[in-house]
């Protein structure tokens, strides 16, 4: 199959964005029409694809093939890679496959192209002589990313006056305008009317300008540069960005340079009033070059917004902070442009491709960018594999906190022809042969022959002999210098610089003891922003908006070291996993000497568990005279144990979450704001919902559960007690989800319809200071519209009885079907079911009276089908109710997608009326927060806004900033004021508004 001249061309499957070709028709003209024997290609067969940016019928015209069959192709052409299940065997294929440096996420691509025997070219990898790349599309890239940027700057900017204050400018009198005309005019020939008095300067910045050296008496050498970077200090934070408005970033970076902006040097800069207000990243670096660059962005949405001040970062365009561009595929915004100017250069390449079976016949740039043939590594990559085995990322974590599997251990650089001579593969071995190990922290790979290569070793033993002798081996191959350091022309040398020997001492005990900490119970979905919070208290990226937030000095503080316990130790593993200061510990709290063995080793604990471990835990806390925070309502049974904790000198900080939590924070500072001004509340209404964003709401409940199921429908099915208009209000629990009370918030998305009253209003009514004094005082909780109305018939049907059923307590097991059938009374023998679907099921809701509306027994029947209810699979044993059968599914189908964002929605609404005024003020408070998308895992909004006020808590009764001792709830100044400034200062954002 390889050689055959016949060529395919991928339909791009990756991402949705991509509309760039390897081969535009007009390159397929030409390789088709010249004839096989020049070119060398004797066939085109090209995917259909609706998003590419020439229509297949172009291609069709100038005599390609259309088909998705590409089993007749020896060599398959793409852009970006391929589906895995799309690599077809013994055929070579070319796109970028970022696989040369072992680049983890792409290593399952590697292992199907070596079991499948392909051939696999990079573009990456295909340089000239010169030793630069040959295919690229870096100046579309610089073209679009310049374009974008621009176009976010207005959108931040909010108008013309704001952009024109972007620019060197001088305000004057509209009354001297004539004037200023005139003097302009006379400066000008007749020809020209005017003058341009302001412009827009740029710099274009080159390495020389970014560093210098360390020693004062020598000059700025490129070669030296690049050969040793650490001989030279960065600058260009000093040099450049201070006059920078705008920063555009198209460097090659790896980490053994500086930074070009680091994101200390960044916070330095705004606080003394730096006017950069943008950085367009082309580079897409994520903790690259500019470090503060965490994410790479979409071309639909291609901004964030980063504040240096606070260290957070937001995705909107209202408030503090620098535009922040980096869109990983600029190019294809100049689809067209961009693949002609690649195709011009590849078509150069594809004859010898698509005609050669023997890889050893081809060019020497051609041979280079083969990292893969018949099944095997070629020899220039067989690096790859003892890349992959020594575990970079997490090595490189680390040595970052100063650990080591070894008791001894050294940082080694080697640098020259380490690949493409073999020179690696020698230095490894004398490492494991010795009985070493090794860990790879940096590497950058040349891409020429006369190019070198790069590569930083974590070199271990626990014998220092054996280190020592290890070392002497690679100087003894290195040749070096006396100093431990040569450069050297010569092939088969290599340059070596050995750092300092460390000695790994376990201080574990020692920082238990130094270190302030905090232990949270539970490893469930709100706990890792919860840990990843308080572990970053001793970050120098925090310390700012710490001290300006609590009016502490951090740096003079330690480390909060954060012990995270949960019944299952991989839970509490997974949680910490990347998150410096953590540790995770197997923990029963129904072992009361364990868990009074953990808690006496922190200053805070942290439950997370349910409500009713919680008095349990607190005893402890009592006992051991420790602070305790939770995000659960306090009950009656938490509130009797306010006069012990009093006596014990501890708090024990209850509702420090969404709901309760943020909302009686909002709520009161609301309300306590309007009272100093001697204002009388007349009404307190406050809705909350955490629901699925509008475009993961596909469902027929709209809905899905960022937080454990069964804890959501008890809370729904809690009673509620609210008053309106002077009337007090009762709902029970069972019939909450038949009395849906519908309202319409002018101010709030227009999904947001349905709410239901939400328990204990009444009761946090007088909590927060109201008393009777309003007329209305309401908590509803947000839905999207028919959400009650489905719930509320599935309550009918008995799908959230809690009671044992008869059905389930048999080792049998029934199936899904089965126990359906029961609760709608569903005869099988005398009904077939082959015919049951869902009009059958929303007749049978109709005939048994559970749902008097015919579109809500649709709803109902769909919601019942959506669930799987009528599978015929059996129920679990762990489940013997209904309520665990429906809860069951309901987490299997009503799950996120790992890229699926959630929404919290929070909206107060406080009508406040002055003895002095005629006039009622109108006060609104909301909170919109989006799940996040972090290092390719999402973050629920949920989980952030409980997890972070929960961490928030714990933080302020380290710090000392809350004294009462007792069982509070946020709605003392005390607490809610420096929570709400954290709660913002860490991208939680509250809205506030007074009509």
């Amino acid at each position: 199959m390889l050689g055959n001249g016949v060529v395919g061309i991928l339909s791009e499957s990756v991402n949705k964005w991509e509309r760039r070709v390897p081969l535009t028709p007009s390159h397929c003209a030409r390789l088709l029409h010249s004839g096989r024997e020049k070119t060398g290609v004797a066939r085109i067969v090209v995917q259909p694809s609706t998003k590419r940016i020439h229509h297949d019928s172009l291609y069709e015209d100038v005599g390609c093939d259309i088909s998705d069959d590409l089993s007749t192709c020896g060599l398959i052409l793409g852009i970006k890679q391929p589906k895995l299940d799309m690599i077809l065997p013994d055929r070579a294929y070319a796109f970028f496959s970022h696989t040369h440096k072992a680049q983890k996420e792409n290593m399952p691509l590697l292992e199907k192209i070596l079991a499948k025997r392909v051939s696999l070219y990079d573009y990456e990898l295909i340089v000239g002589d010169h030793g630069k790349r040959l295919l690229a599309f870096g100046k579309y890239a610089g073209r679009a990313g310049i374009i974008d940027f621009l176009c976010g700057l207005g959108q931040l900017s909010h108008g013309a006056q704001e952009i024109f204050k972007l620019l060197p400018h001088t305000f004057v009198e509209p009354s001297r305008l004539p004037e200023l005309f005139g003097k302009v005019r006379n400066l000008n020939s007749p020809a020209r009317t005017s003058k341009r008095v302001f412009q827009v300067y740029g710099c274009v910045v080159t390495s020389r300008d970014m560093v210098e050296h360390k020693d004062p008496s020598k000059i700025f050498d490129k070669a030296d540069y690049y050969a040793h970077p650490e001989h030279y200090n960065p600058v260009f934070h000093e040099k450049v960005a201070p006059y920078a408005s705008a920063i555009v970033n198209c460097i090659y970076w790896e980490k053994r340079f500086p930074r070009l902006l680091s994101t200390q040097q960044l916070q330095d800069l705004m606080r003394k009033g730096c006017p950069l207000v943008g950085i367009s990243d082309i580079t897409c670096d994520v903790g690259g070059s500019i470090e503060f660059v965490n994410e790479t962005t979409s071309i639909d949405l291609p901004f964030f917004r980063y504040d240096p001040l606070t260290d957070s970062y937001h995705h909107d365009m209202e408030g503090n902070g620098i535009l922040c561009s980096a869109v990983d595929i600029l190019p294809t915004e100049f689809a067209k442009e961009a693949s002609q100017h690649f195709g011009d250069i590849l078509s150069q390449f594809v004859g010898s491709l698509a005609s050669t079976a023997d890889v050893s016949k081809l060019p020497a740039h051609l041979k280079r960018a083969c990292i893969a043939h018949g099944g095997a590594l070629t020899s220039l990559y067989e690096y790859i594999p003892r890349m992959r085995n020594s575990d970079t990322e997490d090595i490189s974590d680390n040595l970052a906190n100063g650990h080591s599997n070894k008791k001894y251990s050294v940082l080694v650089s080697l640098s020259g022809h380490l690949f493409d001579q073999f020179l690696i593969n020698e230095a490894l071995d004398i490492i494991e042969a010795a009985g070493g190990s090794f860990h790879l922290v940096k590497c950058q790979v040349g891409q020429s022959t006369s190019a070198m290569s790069y590569s930083e070793l974590e070199v271990g033993a626990d014998d220092r002999e054996v280190l020592d002798q290890i070392i002497d081996s690679l100087t003894s191959v290195a040749n070096p210098s006396e100093n431990h350091v040569i450069i050297s022309q010569e092939m088969n040398k290599i340059s070596l610089k050995v750092g300092k020997i460390q000695e790994t001492v376990d201080t574990t005990e020692f920082d238990t003891k130094r270190r302030k900490s905090v232990l949270i119970l539970g490893a469930g979905r709100v706990c890792q922003p919860a840990v990843e919070l308080l572990a970053s208290t001793g970050s120098s990226s925090s310390r700012q908006w710490y001290k300006t937030c609590l009016e502490t000095d951090f740096e003079e503080q330690n480390d909060v070291h954060v012990i995270v316990a949960s019944l299952y130790l991989k839970d509490a593993e997974e949680i910490i996993q990347g998150i410096p200061n953590a540790t995770a510990v197997e923990l029963d709290v129904t072992d009361h000497g364990s868990l009074c063995e953990y808690i006496s080793q922190v200053e805070v604990v942290v439950s997370l568990l349910p409500q009713s471990c919680h008095v349990v835990i607190a005893n402890v806390c009592i006992e051991l005279k420790k602070h305790l925070v939770t995000a659960s309502y306090v009950d009656n049974s938490m509130s009797m144990l306010d006069e012990k904790a009093k006596n014990a000198g501890i708090t024990i900080l209850g509702e420090m979450g969404l709901d309760p939590g943020i909302d009686h924070m909002m709520a009161m500072k609301m309300i306590n704001e309007a009272h100093v001004r001697k204002g009388k509340i007349k009404s307190f209404t406050s809705y909350c919902g955490g629901l699925p964003s509008p475009a993961a709401a596909n469902n027929p409940l709209a809905y899905k559960f960022s937080w454990n199921p069964a804890g959501a429908i008890r809370a729904g099915q809690n009673p509620a007690t609210y008053k309106s208009q002077d009337e007090t209000v009762h709902v029970n629990g069972d019939d909450l989800y038949y009395s849906a009370v519908r309202f319409r918030i002018p101010e709030l998305p227009a999904f947001a319809l349905e709410c239901l009253p939400n328990r204990n209003s009444l009761i946090y009514g007088e909590l927060y200071g109201i008393g009777y004094e309003a007329s209305t005082i309401f908590r509803g909780t947000l839905r999207y519209e028919g959400f009650s109305e489905i719930m509320a018939t599935l309550a009918r049907i008995g799908l959230f009885n809690a009671e044992a059923h008869p059905l389930l307590e048999h080792e049998s097991r029934p199936t899904f079907r089965t126990f359906l059938y029961k609760l709608l009374k569903i005869d099988t023998e005398a009904m077939d079911e082959a015919v049951i679907g869902e009009k059958e099921i929303t007749e049978r809701i109709v005939k048994l009276g559970h749902c008097k509306d015919g579109g809500a027994a649709v709803k109902a029947a769909k919601t019942i089908m959506f669930l799987g209810l009528l599978e015929r699979t059996e129920i679990p044993v762990s489940c013997h109710s209904a309520f665990a059968v429906t809860c069951h599914r309901m987490e299997e189908k009503l799950a996120y997608s790992r890229t699926e964002q959630d929404m919290v929605l929070l909206h107060h609404e406080v009508e406040v009326d002055f003895p002095d005024s005629q006039h009622t003020e109108h006060h609104t408070a909301t909170l919109l927060e989006f799940g996040k998308a972090k290092n390719g895992k999402m973050t629920s909004a949920m989980a952030l806004t409980v997890g972070v006020p929960v961490a928030i808590g714990a933080l302020l009764l380290l710090v000392n900033k809350i004294t009462t001792p007792g069982v509070l709830r946020p709605i003392q100044p005390e607490v809610y004021v420096p929570a709400l400034d954290i709660l913002q200062a860490y991208g939680i954002k509250l809205m506030e508004k007074t009509e």
